[in-house]
């Protein structure tokens, strides 16, 4: 790939990963991606040969930008034990929620639900939210939690609760949930005693 082909595909993507983080991708069109992207079709297609190519790039980049950038190096930023790096979650989240910026919400979510987990992009959402889990799994077993997989489990319905209560509006849900996660942790330990 030319070093023009690639900045083609680079703004492409960018743009995808803009429009589709706010609005959805339903919403929106290869027309308005090729538009605000400054390319034919013809070069969006050669890069990617279905939306739902330029769709799943668009996830593989959230992956990046939020499990491993945001929640899990802004956890491991804060804290150097498995334990203290789950309850850092919420801190992170809290401080994306307070900073109105689009990671402040989960793609991987919005997706799945707009798409269906029957969809090949919405089966690429399940994987990637496996991922945010497996991190959460991780954590506990370095944690010596008993039971780790459970605990991470319930540490991403906490996580995802506190998302969509951001997206209501209510700023301090990834406070909330981190009271009900310490909470969570002393369950978890007395099972252990």
């Amino acid at each position: 790939m030319t070093v023009r082909q690639a900045a083609a595909r680079e703004r492409i993507l960018t743009t995808a990963y803009e429009l589709f983080s706010r609005r959805g991708i339903r919403a929106v069109g290869v027309d308005e991606v090729v538009r605000r992207a400054g390319v034919v079709k013809a070069t969006l297609y050669r890069h990617f040969p279905s939306k739902d190519q330029l769709v799943l790039a668009f996830l593989a980049r959230r992956e990046q930008l939020w499990t491993r950038e945001a929640i899990d190096a802004g956890a491991r930023g804060r804290a150097a034990t498995g334990e203290g790096r789950l309850l850092a979650v919420f801190d992170v989240l809290d401080e994306l929620f307070h900073a109105g910026t689009e990671l402040a919400s989960c793609s991987f979510i919005k997706v799945l639900l707009e798409m269906g987990a029957e969809h090949p992009v919405g089966q690429a959402c399940v994987g990637y939210l496996e991922n945010v889990r497996a991190l959460f799994r991780d954590w506990a077993e370095e944690a010596k939690l008993p039971d780790p997989a459970g605990l991470a489990k319930s540490w991403h319905l906490l996580v995802k609760g506190a998302i969509i209560g951001a997206a209501e509006g209510d700023l301090e849900a990834a406070r909330s949930a981190r009271v009900l996660a310490e909470c969570l942790l002393e369950l978890e330990r007395a099972k252990a005693r």
